[in-house]
């Protein structure tokens, strides 16, 4: 099998705190000396991460193998689920566009090549790593599916590794949903459990300590930590559940009000994650006209259905308000990706790539039409984006199936190498790109918002904070934390002590 000693990190539910708890063992594991990498045999998300070669892997893994100082590749995640209507997903395999299939062909066809292609991706990385952090998804007992599942028990099975389950106090029943998450396991999947997390705790642990008492007595499995809810940590989240958690309301303490488009197939949202750690910007998720206000900057962000999520703007009423801030209100109006493609004068999907609507008139703010092509855009891209006389190193990666033309004369944003990228109007109200990550650039950052500023009458602000430099201190804060609250030696000891058995 190699030489790399497993650990699995499995939840209770979604969003149980999973991917954080994974990429603070990458991180600790990485401080104490180990060369680690982050597993996920398949992912489910609309967020996605770009390898150096150019391909498509689950957002929470890119990050994790940052937090494990390694570069990411496929083998880290060798499929990725990409939800693309309400029965339908593309298949990723190994970073590359594979097939459209519906749920239940999904299950029922490719579990057997599923399998191979998990066991080949892990071997090659137990062969190269002294850890690897293994996540699960969603509950490993969810007893419809486990016949044919390839994320939880089957993979720990796979890589003969134990298993920390982790639960989300927060949300309330976390010694319920532990025991009933437990008692369903079948008993050699409950063998391998060899201790639980409980997660984004608030408050005393004193007041807690009866009930992991009664918990660590009535199941005979060790509670090796309690850990803290950790608040304005900067490491970018993957599941779209975490937007729930974000307001429609402006901060009207805060300078600049930054409205951001929550369409229904929304993906790689974190785009917007810096403006988070702004301290002159409010950020809001938006889904109504009566929610968008008006704000100095809405943000189109990318989609994973572009012609259903346009056809959301018109049908809300969304697309005609944007038209009426930008005109009346000012507003700066930013494209990325999809909502880039929502920038033009048409989209069109002739061969139903993303959609079974063929064409659908778009915003008509720049002179562009896309039409979607069945070969995916996947690749590291960099340049200099021109805004006025500034020239700005920009860097950022590349996910679409479209392939945008322009009807007439427009004003590129970004010179690349070999092409241009994106468009701007000569009134800096509308910009348009496909590079995601576009505002994890600080300088690129910096001079949109003092754009904005100057707009307003405010004095521009110089020499922002670099976002990427509060994610390194995040990953080890993240880590920090982690380590006061659980019990590593143990959990050390209980990972050597499993392969022995």
């Amino acid at each position: 099998m190699g030489k790399g000693i497993p650990l699995m990190i499995q939840g209770t539910h979604s969003d149980a705190g999973k991917s954080s708890i994974v990429a603070a063992l990458c991180r600790i594991f990485h401080q104490d000396g180990y060369k680690t990498a982050p597993f996920k045999s398949q992912n489910m998300a609309l967020n996605s991460y770009i390898t150096v070669d150019g391909k498509e892997i689950g957002r929470a893994q890119g990050v994790q193998a940052e937090a494990a100082g390694i570069v990411a590749t496929t083998d880290m995640n060798p499929i990725l689920i990409k939800p693309s209507g309400v029965t339908q997903s593309q298949i990723v395999v190994h970073g590359k566009a594979y097939k459209n299939m519906k749920a239940g062909e999904y299950r029922q066809d490719f579990y057997e090549q599923g399998l191979s292609i998990i066991q080949e991706s892990y071997n090659r990385l137990a062969s190269e790593y002294e850890r690897i952090v293994i996540e699960g998804a969603g509950s490993p007992a969810e007893v419809n599916l486990n016949d044919r599942e390839l994320v939880n028990m089957r993979v720990a099975k796979i890589a003969n590794a134990p298993v920390i389950l982790v639960g989300d106090i927060e949300k309330g029943g976390v010694f319920a949903s532990l025991v009933g998450t437990l008692q369903l396991l079948e008993p050699e999947d409950k063998k391998r459990v060899i201790g639980v997390i409980i997660n984004k705790f608030r408050g005393d642990v004193s007041l807690l300590q009866p009930g992991l008492s009664w918990f660590e007595d009535y199941t005979g499995v060790p509670i090796l930590g309690v850990v803290p809810y950790i608040d304005h940590l900067f490491i970018e989240a993957e599941d779209s559940v975490i937007l729930d958690q974000y307001t429609s309301i402006q901060n009207t303490e805060k300078d600049i009000d930054i409205a951001v488009i929550r369409f229904p197939f929304i993906s790689n949202f974190t785009d917007v994650d810096p403006f988070f750690a702004e301290q002159d910007c409010s950020v809001r998720y938006v889904k109504t006209v009566e929610e968008i206000g008006q704000p100095d900057l809405l943000i189109l962000p990318g989609s994973k259905n572009t012609v259903e999520d346009m056809m959301f703007l018109h049908q809300s009423g969304l697309a005609n308000r944007i038209h009426h801030l930008m005109i009346n209100n000012g507003t700066m109006i930013f494209g990325i990706c999809g909502g880039y493609q929502m920038l033009g004068n048409q989209i069109s999907d002739p061969a139903e790539v993303e959609s079974s609507y063929q064409m659908i008139e778009g915003l008509g703010l720049i002179p562009m039409q896309t039409i979607m092509a069945k070969d995916k855009t996947t690749v590291r891209s960099e340049g200099i984006a021109m805004i006025g006389k500034e020239r700005i190193h920009v860097e950022g990666y590349e996910i679409h199936m479209g392939q945008s033309t322009f009807q007439k004369d427009y004003i590129p944003l970004i010179e690349l190498s070999n092409r241009y990228d994106g468009a701007m109007t000569s009134d800096k109200k509308i910009f348009g790109t496909y590079l995601h990550g576009i505002f994890h650039n600080d300088a690129f950052r910096e001079t949109i918002l003092n754009e904005i500023r100057m707009k307003k009458g405010l004095a521009p602000i110089r020499n922002r904070a670099s976002f990427n430099h509060k994610r390194e201190e995040a990953f080890d804060i993240l880590a920090q934390v982690v380590r006061e609250n659980i019990q590593l030696t143990r959990i050390y000891e209980l990972m050597e002590e499993f392969q022995k058995e």
